[in-house]
């Protein structure tokens, strides 16, 4: 068995954390590193992400997150927001970025920008929020995935009231949406949830080989 199916067997959706254990400041930077490095449509990565260590602020979210206790007791938690106005501006920061990184003319690939652009334009508003709040997802995979080589515990949650997260974070000033939080740390002894075994369905019950 390969380690990152290892890794997928270990993971779980931690329910409580030991708030005792802290990430590490290298940890929290590869985690960083593997979402940086997340795959997304077009490469534009069209959200940002906000990790939240400050323990008092996180009791300030907790209570518009179900009072869940995974806000406040995990080492910190990560949350995800797509861009609520993406458009040329965004697609052209990109461009410039991908010409400075491989160190070519822009004007190389205008034609290609111009498609890009002319894509997402067509999209109405909520096509457009809907396609970059899916990007956020892929970006939560590579988190995942890093963490449970790490064997660092996290656990996705769209349960929360969005409005007040945003107002709480400021992030309707800034232009963003909160679409996923990823509490992450370590779990505790007493969590008796990590023993249960992983319920899946069988191979033959998911694909459909054609």
């Amino acid at each position: 068995m390969s380690n990152f199916i290892k890794d997928a067997h270990w993971r779980y959706a931690t329910k409580k954390f030991d708030a005792s254990k802290k990430v590490s400041k290298e940890n929290l930077e590869l985690l960083k590193e593997a979402i940086r490095l997340s795959t997304s449509s077009y490469g534009l990565q069209p959200y940002k992400v906000i990790i939240v260590e400050d323990v008092e602020l996180r009791k300030t979210i907790q209570p518009v997150a179900w009072n869940q206790n995974q806000i406040v007791d995990a080492s910190a938690i990560i949350i995800f927001a797509n861009i609520i106005d993406f458009g040329a501006h965004e697609i052209d920061q990109y461009m410039e970025n991908v010409a400075k990184t491989r160190d070519i003319e822009l004007a190389s690939f205008t034609k290609y920008a111009d498609f890009v652009k002319t894509q997402i334009s067509s999209l109405t508003n909520e096509e457009k929020n809907n396609w970059t709040s899916k990007q956020t997802y892929l970006a939560l995979g590579n988190l995942l995935n890093a963490a449970a080589e790490l064997k660092i515990d996290v656990t996705p949650m769209e349960g929360f009231e969005v409005e007040k997260l945003n107002q709480i974070l400021g992030l309707d000033a800034l232009g963003l949406n909160a679409t996923l939080i990823a509490p992450i740390g370590y779990r505790h002894e007493e969590d008796v949830t990590q023993h249960w075994k992983k319920v899946r369905k069988s191979n033959e019950e998911l694909f459909i080989n054609l």
